[in-house]
């Protein structure tokens, strides 16, 4: 069997299961090709994907993301009888650490917005945009091309609901959001221009009615953080618009301690609000920090205090 064509199946047949499977693909495509259009399946041998992987190069996480697709891939030949054995490593490396999110203070978000007017122009975007935009982060957790992919017709400020499509796991969802919030973006549609566009017409534009491009206000929002003085200093990474996704998350679960909600409770419409598949995935972005700590001990010494035998 042909090895990029067995690929194209394999994609195709993930594809059919209601995944998006965009990354994995470029993945396995890349590793078809590393090979040549005339290699067979049952050729693939261990070398091969040790260079693929490449062996002699630090282990980051990527190089476990690009395992863990062929091993997909790998089980699916196997199970389909187009391979004995999965030409894998037989040892693999340390995993490195688990990479930590930035998470914001509210002190650091005021300053992020403080500086909008006063950081040298892009001259892409307007400073109400960005404004909007890091709000919209802030406000709905949503991912980035989330936000850049929103039309005029996915923000119902009516029924305060957002429609975010094809997201990362091949869903839509319905975000709802709250009157700051719609207020904020309400604002901001009223500074568009040309009032009788489209519904597909992208919601968030440059200054020359372009749609926004991710990596354009990536760009800009790396900017902005220099000009507030907003630094990482535990590692080469710096802070993203991603991690307002994980700040939002952490910031809603430390107000629900402080209310003394539910929040196991809580926790799963935290997960749908987020657009995950799984409870786990969630959790991934409720990274700890000293406030969310605090609050979490002391509704355990709560709790603990109610059981008999506790002091």
């Amino acid at each position: 069997m042909n090895l990029q064509h067995l690929i194209e199946q394999f994609i195709s047949f993930q594809r059919s299961l209601g995944s998006s499977f965009v990354s994995d693909a470029a993945i396995l495509r890349a590793f078809g090709r590393s090979l040549g259009s005339r290699a067979s399946v049952a050729g693939v041998q261990v070398r091969h994907v040790d260079a693929f992987l490449g062996k002699a190069r630090p282990v980051t996480r990527t190089w476990f993301t690009k395992l863990a697709c062929l091993r997909c891939f790998f089980q699916y030949a196997l199970s389909r009888g187009y391979l004995a054995k999965m030409p894998l490593p037989l040892t693999t490396p340390k995993r490195p650490p688990v990479f930590a999110p930035y998470i914001y203070t509210q002190q650091e978000i005021r300053r992020l917005l403080q500086v909008v007017d006063v950081h040298p122009r892009s001259v892409y975007l307007g400073p109400t945009t960005i404004r909007t935009m890091i709000l919209l982060f802030y406000g709905s957790a949503l991912r980035l091309r989330e936000a850049t992919n929103l039309t005029r017709a996915d923000v119902d400020l009516h029924r305060s609901i957002l429609t975010i499509r094809n997201t990362k796991f091949g869903k839509t969802r319905l975000v709802p959001v709250g009157p700051q919030l719609r207020q904020v973006l309400a604002q901001y549609e009223r500074s568009l221009p040309n009032k009788g566009q489209p519904a597909d017409t992208p919601f968030f534009v440059t200054t020359a009615a372009e749609p926004v491009k991710p990596n354009t206000f990536e760009y800009t929002f790396r900017i902005l953080c220099d000009y507030a003085g907003i630094r990482r200093t535990d590692t080469r990474e710096q802070p993203r618009i991603h991690d307002l996704r994980h700040t939002a998350a952490v910031h809603r679960l430390t107000f629900w301690y402080q209310r003394g909600a539910d929040v196991q409770r809580l926790l799963h419409h935290l997960s749908v609000y987020l657009g995950h598949v799984h409870l786990r995935h969630t959790q991934v972005y409720l990274s700890m920090t000293p406030e969310l700590l605090h609050e979490a001990s002391k509704r355990f010494d709560s709790y603990a205090r109610k059981e008999p035998g506790h002091a």
